[in-house]
This record gives C-alpha cells, structure tokens and sequence, in this order.
C-alpha cells in the first residue's frame, strides 16, 4: 500500500534556500534541480504540535475516553482502538464502518485536544491529506462524464500554459495526473507543494506559493521522466487536477467539489482546512508531534521563524486538490459508500464509477514485463484485485505532520475510515498503516453486523 508521503524522517537534505534560488535561475542550472535528491518538508512526520504548545502534559495514555454508540456486535474494534492508542501512544482518533451502505459504526477515541481535555467525537474534523485525492478524482471524472473532459485531453492546452522549459510539457495528459504517470517523481528532484518559501522567492512573490505560483514555477522546470513511461506519487499532478476544475467550470475548486460532490452525498461540514491554529474550525481536532520537533515557518508573520510542524511549516492552503481537506470520519465513509452500488451512486453513472477504478494501461497498471501488478494506482485510489470477477478493494493513506488517514472500501460491502490527529506512533511507524493491519482481521471476525443505520441521525 503506498504512503502518501516518503518514508519518516528524510528532513530537507538537498540544496539550501539559497542555492535552491540559484539553480532555479536559469535552463541550464534548471537541470540540475532534476538531478538534486532533495528531501522535502513533507518528508518529515512531525504529529503532535497541538493548538498551544503543552505544558506538563499529563499522560493520557491509560485512560482514553471514549464517545459515540456502542455496538456490542462490533465491541472488538473498541478494544482493537484503545489498546493500539494505548501501545503507540496516540492522542485522539475516530472510526466509522458501513456495512452495505449502512453507517453501522461511528466512534472518537482520546483527545481532540490534550490540553483542554477536550474529547474526539465521531463527528470531530481532521485533516485528511492525500484522501482528498479520491474526492478530485471524482469531480474530474464528473467532468469526463458530462464530456466537458477527455482524458486524453493535453493538460498544457485546457490550462493554457504558454510558457514552458521542457518540451514534454506537451504530452502530459488528464489520465497521466489521475495515475501519477505524468512527469514528475519527488524522490528524484523535490515536492514542489512543500516549496512554499523557496519558489515564492524564485518568483519574486510574497511567500507562501500557492497552487498558480507553484504551476507557474514548475513550467519552467524539467520533467524527471517522459509522461506515461513510468509511475511516481505526485501531488503536483494533483494540484494541475484543482487547477482543471477551476478552469472548466469557472468556480473555485473547493466550491465545485463542495456543490457538486459532497452535498450531493449529504456531506455538510467537509470543507478545506487551514494552516495555523487561528484559523482551525468548529469541531476540528489539533495536531500533535510527539518529537515536539520544529520547521521554519512558510507563512505567517515570521517567515523562517521556528514553528511547530502542523502549524506553519508548510501551507495547508496550497495543497487543496492534493491533500487540503479536512472531514470526519463519517464523512469520509459517506463518500466511500456511495461507490458501493454503480448504478445507484448519486454523483457518477455507472461507467463512471467503474472507471475510477479501472486498471491503468502502461506502468500505473503493468510491470515493466508487462504482467499486471498486484495492486495498481487509478482516478485517485489505490486497488487491488481480489478475484477474476471484478472484485477489488480498494484504499488510500493521508499523511502530515500531525495526521495520519485511512480509507478502505472492500468487496464485501464494507467501508471504513481511521483519522489520527499524531502522524506516528510509539513504534516509529504510520498510525494509520499500523490500524490497517488490526482493522481487516477484526472486521473478518465479525459474526454479526448491527442492522441500523446511524446515517438517518447524522
């Protein structure tokens, strides 16, 4: 299962700020940047700069409350939550589960906020990160659908994008985007989106770079690979997905999305998140770093200044179609849902739905010997097969400093949803990886699901 981000730990370990300036000034010393391996903001998992900075914190880490409906049929993910929050330490969480398109189970585990001793309820917002990837694959599928969008559509032309440096440029499609196939690979140069600073200044733009600047920028760099020839996670890919959107429809992003994708489904409250802790919305959890670690600030009043991770280090505004969205865990589950019956699905026809899930042609779907991979990277969810009649399931992780996200949709009619406000556990891994691991086997060792529907009260 792929991250949404490189592994912990790589902090920023290519060019400075200053030779970062100095590359980027002209052709030839764009190439370069291309061949620099530069660790990025993003690559460091920063999960517990809360709200206010703690002081003396009590240990919360026997006693985690606890809020929601108990289902005692489904008693084993209770247990399953507190003892893995307990054992890594985390700080608060929530969980919601469908069951053939029924919210059957929707909990908060610990602390939205540790300091005020505020608790996690099911209905708490989180950060979500790369889930929001799912939610612009839709909206770009909407547009497929509505033949406002082809996915061979060159994406250059439908932005208008004049100035280029690499002449591949040219042939980066719709489809490329959706399957991370379109050009660009953070491991070998950089994650523009966490550039906030450094492009801003490369543009003689006050900081942070937001979405048209980093687009601007990234025009005049060279590509890491030719479009189509191989797969690599980007989230700038993503970023030119937002920028489509805009475009063809004349609204902002998050106002198509909101209007024509989440309402539809009954989703009020998922909105774009903000970076610092002024600007946090009614309901929205804090985000820790249990290294009470620091970065320089990318916005705010003091640029450069030392800033808790989640707050300041990079720009949560940037990162809109890529990663900006923060939404409960019944959200996330409503979304997830509305895929389970094709033909039934409130914002795509049938083909649509079956599109967002189909293999890839080339390296997104294939091995280089041309065998099809295990499990494959489509329209913005990762899917594995899991049997030659169609069946699948299907996923996708979210990682920031302060968060860690998972959605799962399964074969079976299941869809569940684990958002952590800590990016890492005790063990140094993924919060959200290392549920992933106890959640499936709970879930197969359900006799009896509850037949109710808390959706009718949410």
């Amino acid at each position: 299962m792929p991250n949404a981000l490189p592994p912990r730990g790589d902090r920023p370990s290519g060019p400075s700020r200053r030779a970062f300036l100095r590359i980027s000034s002209g052709a030839a010393a764009a190439l370069a940047i291309a061949n620099v391996r530069a660790g990025i903001a993003d690559t460091r998992a920063s999960d517990e700069a809360p709200c206010d900075p703690p002081q003396n914190t009590p240990d919360t880490s026997r006693e985690l409350p606890i809020t929601g409906i108990e289902r005692p049929e489904l008693a084993g993910f209770d247990r399953a939550m507190l003892n893995f929050l307990r054992e890594e330490k985390g700080v608060g969480a929530a969980l919601a589960i469908t069951k053939d398109g029924r919210l059957v189970y929707a909990r908060g585990f610990g602390y939205a906020d540790r300091e005020a001793r505020r608790v996690v309820e099911p209905h708490s917002l989180f950060r979500i990160a790369s889930l929001s990837k799912a939610v612009t694959g839709a909206a770009i599928l909407q547009l497929v659908q509505g033949d406002q969008l082809a996915m061979h559509a060159r994406v250059r032309e439908v932005l208008d994008i004049c100035k280029i440096y690499d002449d591949r440029w040219r042939y980066i499609t719709i489809a490329q985007l959706l399957d991370h196939t379109g050009g660009w690979d953070r491991e070998q140069s950089y994650d523009a989106m966490f550039r906030a600073v450094e492009i801003a200044e490369a543009l003689k733009v006050p900081p942070p770079a937001m979405p048209a600047d980093v687009i601007r920028f990234m025009a005049r760099q060279p590509l890491d690979f030719d479009p189509g020839s191989r797969n690599a996670y980007s989230n700038f890919g993503y970023s030119l997905l937002g920028r489509v959107i805009e475009r063809l429809t004349g609204q902002r992003y998050d106002e198509y999305v909101r209007s024509e994708v989440l309402t539809p489904l009954g989703i009020r409250k998922m909105r774009l998140g903000a970076t610092l802790p002024a600007s946090r919305a009614e309901d929205e959890v804090c985000y820790y770093d249990g290294h009470d670690e620091t970065g320089p600030a990318v916005l705010g009043n003091q640029i450069g200044a030392q800033v808790p991770w989640p707050y300041g280090a990079w720009c949560l505004e940037a990162m809109d179609a890529h990663g900006g969205w923060i939404a409960s865990a019944i959200d996330m589950v409503r979304f997830g849902a509305a895929f389970d019956d094709p033909e039934r699905c409130p914002i795509l026809n049938g083909d649509s739905v079956r599109l967002m899930f189909t293999r890839p042609t080339g390296p997104a779907g294939y091995d280089a010997d041309g065998g099809p991979k295990e499990a494959y990277y489509a329209c913005g969810w990762n899917v594995r097969p899991v049997s030659d009649r169609g069946k699948f399931n299907a996923w996708h992780t979210g990682s920031l400093d302060g968060t860690s996200t998972l959605l799962v949709r399964r074969h079976d009619g299941l869809n569940w949803a684990v958002l952590f406000n800590v990016r890492d556990g005790a063990s140094g891994k993924r919060m959200s990886l290392g549920a992933d691991r106890w959640l499936h086997r709970v879930a197969d060792e359900v006799t009896e699901w509850p037949d109710v529907d808390e959706f009718q009260s949410t």
